[in-house]
């Protein structure tokens, strides 16, 4: 399914592949099988692991409604010192925006961070560190937990 051969699965190679498959999906149940495709090829997070990135996706969504947007963000991040706020090119609601776009999957952006997208992205970063104790330190500052 890697048809550019950069050793990454998009979004869309998996939407193609699955259509090269013969498999009539809408775009959602793509998404999911995409998503929980992901999921499995990662490594178990660990229980304090995981803790840190419960809370982390807690103290964002502020309206506990399990899904992080701008609105959330008022208040958690100050978008006042983006470089791109400051020299007047983007709003508080665009930076806002992009940052949320950090966590959602490629090509799915939708300006709103399930706590599956929340996960799927800490899991990521979480493969890449070997020791709990940097993981810990980095999200306990990356947070302010």
């Amino acid at each position: 399914m890697d048809d550019d051969g950069n050793k990454r699965l998009s979004m869309a190679e998996f939407r193609k592949g699955v259509a090269d498959f013969g498999l009539d999906l809408t775009d959602e149940e793509v998404k999911a099988a995409f998503n929980q495709f992901l999921a499995v090829l990662r490594p178990p997070l660990n229980e304090s692991r995981l803790k840190l990135i419960k809370a982390a996706f807690q103290k964002m969504d502020k309206t506990g409604d399990g899904q992080i947007t701008v609105k959330d963000l008022k208040g958690i991040y100050n978008a006042r010192q983006h470089p791109k706020y400051q020299n007047g090119e983007w709003s508080e609601d665009q930076v806002f925006t992009e940052f949320l776009k950090t966590f959602e999957a490629p090509n799915t952006t939708d300006g709103v961070v399930t706590w599956e997208e929340f996960l799927n992205y800490y899991s990521g970063i979480s493969n890449s560190i070997d020791h709990d104790s940097y993981f810990d330190l980095m999200m306990r500052n990356s947070w302010k937990l």
